[in-house]
């Protein structure tokens, strides 16, 4: 074998290496191309830190403006504001650098157009490009940045309509104002835009619905816009014109197809008078029968609500219990410690006027009103196969772990077929509710927020330690059981009503889209009944920080909570009306870190109650610091 000097093979390694690292070669070789472009035609001061050459390495040697990723391998961000560039914007050389996600040229002297090629820049999520002297119209190419988060080009001279930024599902900013764009506003997602500015340019037409989320002044300035939220209304649309050749076209179209029906239903009228005959006597007495059945019990109408249950529409009529739920047997009702019910008996109960309040999964809930002593919610519970004594034990040990703000169950009935639960009614309804409805006009700020998670952290950490070595979890927690009394204090409803093979079924559909499940071990496991307890929470947290719907549509919250803090834009997903209140973004990112331990896919690695309680209070104490402290 020939022998080689040290230094040839020396060389031979280093041209392998750059060989091995040609396109990071061909990279900087366009970014260097990129600069020379953007500062054709002036003098830029360029100290031995400015880099932006083929001698040095943009992440490396850190170019000016220039941020890499952490490996400080790829070009992340490039952010050059105020440096008085009056070059050209070369998007073809810069989308070389296919990791980035942040470009930001703010007030420069920049001039000509945004090429259709920014759209190889398919990572990019925020393009800033305002105060410049850019012009001509916006490539369609930009309504394919399917990342794109944020986007700002006001004080500029584009013109032109806009292309279909629309079918950017979650672009949160498109600012725009003080240039000559035409044409039509699209139909953005304004239940989701964060902000929106088009003021000052030559849009016509109506506006879209922006369900109020933008402020008339952001359309201000183009003459030819009309509709809510301007004060100038749009004027009607004339009605088509039509031609009188297609008018009678269609009528003797019409009249045709009249004379063909009436000529058959006066067939079939003639056919069935010959053939009717009379009733026997056993046809008549049948038909009685079924008439007094549709009498006795007229057919339910239901309605369907977001939470899962079916619940009744408001015109029915008010029964009891038992004039819907067969199978109750006469028997005593089993009365727990609260005194508000002690005179109680079962047969009061089931006769009392009932409301259905909902009818889910795993049961029905009607509201019971007691004469004028109180008013209940009776819960029937369906598919719960537990022996009579154990169902008893575990209802008075619970009684036993009681908690200001967890319901109690105030009595139960239990026989082989039936099991009923008592509790005092919550008139003002519930966290889901409140969170996605207009329910008593609440104001849900920040401080609200953060002290119904903490108390329903404290809550839940109490029963879990108490109840630990019974197995006792809650099995079912969401928004939707959380309940508020006259105080708008929290109370978390149907505590223990979940066997424990079933603990899973509520998170199964959101572990699924998040792409971890739950394993069949898990719903075996006792300690890990807790732990679904401790997602469940997780899930309540990112509803009360991001103010949506746990799943909507396709939408599935924690999988987007994940993919928006993965790409580094964590202040993104908080509610916008905290936003607007000015909430402690601080506060929000530590409660937000909180829900993420929470809704770990391994269950093992998911925090326990009284863990989680003390991070929230810690959370809670800095926020009533703060809050003393203000002027």
């Amino acid at each position: 074998m020939p022998q080689f000097p040290i230094w040839v093979l020396a060389i031979l390694i280093f041209l392998t290496f750059q060989v091995a690292n040609s396109e990071d070669y061909f990279v900087k070789h366009s970014l260097v191309r990129f600069m020379d472009k953007l500062t054709a035609g002036n003098n830029v001061q360029r100290d031995q830190n400015w880099g932006w050459n083929l001698a040095s390495d943009p992440c490396n040697d850190k170019w000016a403006g220039v941020e890499c990723n952490s490996q400080m391998q790829n070009v992340r961000k490039v952010v050059l504001n105020k440096l008085n560039f009056s070059g050209t914007l070369d998007t073809g050389l810069l989308c070389m650098a296919k990791s980035l996600v942040y470009l930001s040229l703010e007030d420069n002297n920049l001039s000509g157009e945004i090429q259709g090629d920014i759209v190889n820049c398919k990572r990019l999520t925020h393009v800033y490009l305002s105060g410049n002297h850019l012009s001509g119209k916006l490539p369609d190419s930009l309504s394919r940045l399917n990342n794109l988060k944020r986007l700002e080009i006001y004080n500029n001279s584009f013109s032109g309509e806009l292309p279909d930024l629309a079918r950017i599902s979650g672009l949160l900013t498109f600012r725009a104002q003080n240039n000559y764009l035409s044409g039509p506003i699209p139909q953005f997602d304004f239940t989701n835009l964060l902000s929106l500015d088009v003021s000052n340019n030559n849009f016509s037409g109506p506006i879209p619905d922006v369900h109020g989320n933008i402020p008339a002044s952001s359309f201000a300035g183009n003459p030819g816009l009309c509709g809510d939220p301007l004060p100038n209304a749009c004027p009607p649309s004339p009605p088509p014109k039509k031609s009188n050749k297609l008018s009678l076209d269609r009528f003797l179209i019409y009249s045709g197809y009249a004379i063909l029906g009436v000529a058959i239903l006066a067939f079939i009228a003639y056919k069935l008078v010959k053939r009717k005959k009379p009733k026997d006597q056993n046809d008549v007495r049948e038909q009685q029968k079924v008439e007094k059945n549709e009498n006795s019990n007229p057919k339910k109408k239901n309605i369907s609500y977001p939470s899962g249950e079916v619940k009744e529409s408001p015109d029915r009529s008010e029964y009891s219990i038992t004039s819907v739920e067969s199978g109750m047997v006469s028997s005593s009702l089993v009365l727990l410690t609260n005194s508000a019910v002690k005179e109680l008996k079962f047969e009061e109960l089931l006769r009392a006027p009932a409301e259905l309040l909902g009818r889910g999964k795993h049961g029905t809930v009607y509201k019971v009103i007691l004469g004028n002593r109180m008013t209940l919610a009776v819960r029937r519970l369906r598919g719960w196969d537990i022996p009579k004594e154990d169902f008893k034990g575990r209802m008075q040990r619970m009684d036993r772990v009681r908690h200001p703000n967890v319901l109690p169950v105030m009595a139960f009935y239990c026989s082989k077929q039936e099991k009923l639960l008592v509790y005092e009614y919550q008139q003002k309804g519930s966290l889901f509710n409140l969170l996605h409805g207009t329910q008593y006009g609440q104001a849900f700020e920040w401080g609200s927020r953060l002290r119904i998670a903490a108390t329903i952290a404290n809550a839940l950490a109490h029963m879990h330690e108490k109840l630990g070595e019974d197995g006792i979890a809650h099995g079912n927690l969401k928004s939707s059981n959380i309940l508020f009394n006259n105080n708008m204090d929290p109370c978390i409803s149907e505590y223990g009503l979940m066997v424990v093979e079933n603990h899973n079924q509520p998170y199964l559909a959101q572990s699924n889209s998040f792409s971890f499940n739950i394993t069949s071990s898990e719903s075996e496991s006792t300690a890990n009944s807790f732990k679904v307890d401790v997602y469940g929470f997780g899930v309540i947290l990112l509803e009360l920080l991001t103010g949506k719907l746990v799943q909507n549509n396709g939408f599935h919250l924690a999988r987007w909570v994940h993919s928006v803090v993965k790409e580094e834009w964590t202040y993104e997903v908080f509610d916008r009306a905290l936003v607007s209140e000015g909430a402690s973004e601080e506060r929000m990112v530590n409660m937000l870190q909180v829900a993420l331990k929470c809704i770990n896919p391994n269950p093992d690695a998911r925090p326990i109650m009284n863990q989680v309680a003390s991070m929230l209070n810690s959370i809670k104490e800095e926020e009533e610091r703060s809050l003393s402290f203000d002027p």
